[in-house]
């Protein structure tokens, strides 16, 4: 009779721990999808640069990877020479931590950085992959930038359902026009 009262709850506790360890590992990153006109208004900076270097160094608990980006030309924000932009995960002492959806560059690797600046001064890239544009080097005057779909889930911010991201691709003088149209616009509402 004891036997027979104990064993539904020893199998809901068996289920109960294999279910936490086995979805301990898994990541995934809920996104807001920011549209291109979201990302222009919501970020302080917006520059093209080629990632110079890089480190890694705890910020508290989280690791985050500092990359030193050489600005070739500025869109909004304060003029610079350089960038430093973190991104979540890293390496340091033998300590790994990733974090889903997070960017990842290499040295001599070209975007338009779409970038938030916290008040803390932490220069970080928005809405995580969505705030890149990786510009072709293909050694026009005009070469081709393009926003890589995500494969995170993301949101739609009107309705919170669920959408699909898709890639955007648009020359670099369409991507500069649209930026300076768009904060022109802006300027001109609060002008008002």
């Amino acid at each position: 009779m004891r036997t027979a009262l104990f064993e539904p709850v020893k199998r809901h506790f068996l289920l109960a721990l294999v279910l936490t360890f086995a979805t301990g590992p898994l990541q995934c990153a809920t996104l807001e999808r920011l549209s291109l006109d979201d990302m222009i208004a919501k970020s302080t900076s917006i520059v093209r640069g080629k990632v110079t270097t890089s480190y890694a160094a705890y910020a508290g608990p989280v690791v985050y990877t500092h990359y030193v980006v050489q600005v070739s030309e500025r869109f909004k924000g304060p003029a610079a020479d350089s960038v430093e932009v973190l991104v979540p995960g890293g390496a340091v002492n033998g300590q790994r931590q990733s974090f889903a959806g997070a960017p990842s560059f290499n040295q001599g690797d070209e975007f338009v950085f779409f970038l938030w600046t916290s008040r803390a001064g932490l220069t970080q890239v928005i809405g995580l992959t969505q705030g890149l544009f990786s510009v072709a080097a293909d050694g026009t005057s005009d070469p081709v930038a393009t926003r890589s779909a995500t494969r995170e889930l993301m949101l739609d911010s009107g309705s919170g359902r669920p959408v699909k991201d898709q890639m955007l691709t648009m020359h670099l003088s369409e991507l500069r026009s649209r930026i300076a149209s768009t904060l022109a616009t802006a300027n001109q509402v609060v002008a008002k």
